[in-house]
């Protein structure tokens, strides 16, 4: 019922008072598809606790930002106030002054919409755009702490790193956002229950052969359309893979887009040089001359360091793996990298045709795209309220190289992980490092059924997310 008076509302007073732009804007753009997010739960803990403070989305520019916020809005709360501060440039005189009570008033007189504390969602969208409106966030807190007030930005990472930026420390929360999970796919193909069931290991032991290979074919479906939410919700729609492929080349123009928005117009060159360069390069250590080698590795460092804080370029960084937390042995200069998306990997690569005719996935583009799928699942499927970091195991011995795909902390454990084909015999490396360090647990990411091995547990691609969010070992 709610859904439906949210939806005729702005109709029936479009004949009476006529729209107003910021609320049709809002209503057309949100109702065109609706897909499950779990980030939504998180929304929901925060919006009932007693000790939230103003929360500021982070993550990439199409990972739906937007999209969830309208949605949790829309569900939770009796109206919503979507104010963007790039769209309407206008409302950025809002945020003139900083006391709270002042910042409503003018709320109310740009929008004719009133906030009210425990009853109202104020969405401020690309506050980028206006220092003053990130800095009122403290004061939310401080003076107006029942008024729900949610932040994003497409390009806001850029602002959270500038040096003129007082950033309002301790009166924030941030909530990172990244591209659908497997598990957030099979939500969107109306595999609800069959995600359900992968959650519980346990359910793994006897799983149909059937079952088994359909949920293979359902994770290559994964890596040609990836997580961009707007290429999930057209396979969802149509199962066009043409129009998948179309999306997710607009993606990638955006992106290029971008670069004018953070880069001079020297660095255009070499963002593109990079960009191009990572998704080609996954599962390998960077090595700058791999890019250019008539380029000082300063400005690919640049450039990569861009990439990275528009969330389009993950580092993923070496560690010795001697204990926990796994960052504070890390070697800064030793590291591979990750792109945002293996849908955008594949349209960047050209490498659909690959994906398409190779039984093994783990052979796929040399083993690049098996290790940016569970990159994607690592990162996604940790705590949503801390920056998530990425970890490798590499030994450069003379004569004695040896290297882990990953490295995850767990239950207080550190615990490798391999992307793998072949029997476990053959990972010399992974039992290397748990003889090295006498691990209990290790984990072996191929698609062989699941065997609850001792101490190597072998896990499908498609059971890492019921790994990752069990409890109990």
């Amino acid at each position: 019922m709610l859904k439906f008076i949210f939806v005729f509302y702005p109709i029936i007073h479009y004949f009476i008072f006529g729209f107003h732009p910021l609320i049709s804007n809002f209503v057309f753009g949100f109702y065109q598809y609706n897909m499950k997010r779990d980030i939504i739960q998180e929304l929901k803990l925060w919006k009932d606790s007693e000790e939230k403070k103003p929360l500021i989305i982070r993550g990439a520019r199409q990972t739906g930002k937007t999209y969830v916020i309208r949605q949790f809005g829309a569900e939770e709360f009796q109206n919503t106030i979507y104010l963007n501060l790039e769209r309407n440039p206008e409302l950025k005189d809002i945020f003139k002054t900083l006391v709270p009570s002042e910042i409503n008033e003018r709320i109310t007189l740009f929008t004719n919409m009133k906030p009210e504390p425990g009853k109202t969602l104020l969405i401020i969208d690309e506050i980028q755009e206006s220092t003053q409106a990130i800095l009122s966030l403290r004061y939310f807190h401080e003076e107006m702490p029942g008024l729900h007030v949610i932040a994003a930005g497409s390009l806001l990472e850029f602002a959270l790193k500038s040096e003129n930026l007082r950033m309002p420390v301790g009166r924030v929360q941030y909530l990172y956002l990244y591209p659908m999970t497997f598990g957030e796919f099979l939500d969107a193909l109306g595999e609800t229950e069959l995600r359900s069931h992968l959650r519980r290991l346990e359910n793994l032991t006897e799983l149909p052969e059937g079952l088994h290979l359909k949920l293979l074919e359902m994770v290559r479906r994964y890596y040609y359309t990836g997580g961009m939410p707007e290429v999930v919700q057209a396979y969802v729609s149509t199962g066009d893979i043409k129009k998948c492929m179309r999306i997710q080349r607009s993606i990638i123009d955006t992106f290029i887009d971008d670069f004018g928005k953070y880069a001079k117009d020297a660095k255009h060159e070499m963002l593109k040089k990079v960009f191009d360069a990572v998704p080609a390069i996954v599962g390998q250590r960077f090595v700058y001359t791999r890019i250019d080698r008539t380029v000082k590795a300063g400005k690919i460092k640049e450039a990569l360091e861009l990439l990275q804080t528009a969330g389009i370029v993950k580092r993923i960084r070496q560690t010795s793996g001697a204990g926990l937390p796994l960052s504070i042995s890390v070697h800064e200069s030793i590291f591979k990298v990750l792109f945002l998306d293996v849908g955008l990997m594949h349209a960047v690569c050209g490498i659909y045709a690959e994906t398409a005719r190779e039984n093994d996935f783990t052979t796929i583009f040399r083993g690049a795209v098996a290790e940016q799928f569970t990159g994607q699942e690592l990162l996604a499927n940790q705590p949503a309220y801390t920056k998530p970091g990425l970890y490798y195991w590499g030994r450069n011995a003379r004569n004695s190289l040896a290297e882990i795909d990953y490295l995850i902390e767990k239950n207080g454990q550190v615990i490798p992980l391999e992307v793998k084909s072949g029997s476990l015999g053959k990972m010399k490396s992974l039992h290397l490092f748990m003889e090295a360090y006498r691990t209990k647990r290790a984990l072996k990411i191929s698609q062989a059924p699941f065997e609850n091995g001792s101490p190597v547990l072998s896990l499908p691609f498609y059971a890492i997310e019921g790994f990752l969010k069990r409890e109990v070992e």
